[in-house]
Formats: C-alpha cells, sequence, structure tokens
C-alpha cells in the first residue's frame, strides 16, 4: 500500500481492496489519473484507491500515468538534536528538490539541504523512506518521488533560505515546536513522523 497525496488528500494505492470499504475504488491500469486529482482538487473526491490485484504492477502502472520528478532530502538534526525545517508558501517543509542526471539519490539530497538552507557538514545516517504527491508544472500534472534520508551535522553557522525557491525561513525546532510545525505542515511530510 502506498499513498500519493494531492494537497492533503491521499489517493490510495493498493492491490487489496477490501481493506478500503469506504473509498471509491478505481483500476490502475485504466484511470484517469489527471481527472481523479482535478475532483480532489475541486472538493468533488476525498476517498479513493487505485487498484492492482498484482502488487508487483502497483508502482510500475501508477508511475506510467504522469510524469515522475525524482527528488531527494533530508531529516536533518544538529548537535543540540533540533530539526532542520524550512518554509514556502505559507507551510513548513523538509528541505528536498530534484536529483541532476548521473546524481546519485545521496547526493542531491546533501546538494539539496546544502542549497536551501545554507546548512554543512551534513552526514547522511540512514534512509528514512520515500513520499510520493502529485504537483502542477506549468499547464500540466507530476508524480514527485521524494526519498529521505536521516542527516546529521555539526554546523552551528547562520541559515541561509535559499529565496529563489520561494523559500522565506530555515530554521533549527525543538522537537516541541517541531510538532507545533508539523500542524502547518504537508501530510506528506508528516508521514514521516509516526507517532
Amino acid at each position: 500500500m502506498y499513498k500519493v497525496f494531492v494537497k492533503e488528500v491521499p489517493i490510495i494505492l493498493t492491490s487489496d481492496k477490501t481493506a478500503f470499504p469506504d473509498h471509491k475504488i478505481l483500476k490502475i491500469k485504466n484511470v484517469d489519473l489527471k481527472k481523479i486529482v482535478k475532483q480532489i482538487q475541486k472538493g468533488k473526491l476525498n476517498k479513493v484507491a487505485l487498484y492492482s490485484r498484482n502488487p508487483k504492477k502497483l508502482l510500475p502502472r501508477f508511475h506510467k500515468l504522469l510524469p515522475v520528478v525524482t527528488a531527494a532530502g533530508g531529516l536533518v538534526t544538529n548537535a543540540d538534536n533540533d530539526f532542520l525545517f524550512i518554509h514556502r508558501n505559507g507551510k513548513w517543509d523538509l528541505p528536498k528538490g530534484k536529483v541532476e542526471k548521473k546524481e546519485s539519490l545521496e547526493d542531491g539530497a546533501i546538494r539539496e539541504v546544502e542549497e536551501e538552507t545554507g546548512v554543512k557538514n551534513l552526514t547522511i545516517e540512514g534512509y528514512l523512506g520515500h513520499t510520493y504527491h502529485i504537483f502542477s508544472w506549468k499547464s500540466d500534472m507530476r508524480i514527485k518521488l521524494t526519498h529521505w534520508y536521516i542527516m546529521k551535522t555539526d554546523y552551528d553557522g547562520e541559515l541561509h533560505p535559499q529565496v529563489k525557491e520561494g523559500i522565506d525561513k530555515a530554521v533549527w525546532l525543538s522537537k516541541d515546536m517541531m510538532s507545533l510545525a508539523l500542524e502547518k505542515s504537508y501530510a506528506n511530510i508528516r508521514q514521516l513522523f509516526p507517532d
């Protein structure tokens, strides 16, 4: 089972349609994903699941529905165990961005965190997981697949939000402050922080 977010609404990808009795179930191999997304955006649909009986075909079929943009980012902590957050478009978020051609996911994640926040001396401690969300690109839609890494840094210098990317703040937040920020974040970011 996977969740693909359109704003706050998850589209469920599943091979067990009985697990979602209150959802509109659609076969993934002949679904019009753009139409589904538009219905979600208009508030006409908020519980939908895309179904394939074969779990191995679920993601390959999903990836054929819209162009996929591969991104990477980090859940970064410092020596005080504070968390690195950015603020963009009125929401709290974690630093991330598109991975460049011939760049590894890990290198892309470190580069994007550095570019968006100014943090240096990053080390990857492990893989956190991945998230999906659908976003508008010019007059079209894309699927963003973001790979997340757990990172540490000993950097204690000034943070520099990447203004040209629409980031107005880059800050370290304590665990308590992070919980408040997550209330004003995106659903796909909140799922990285299990209760």
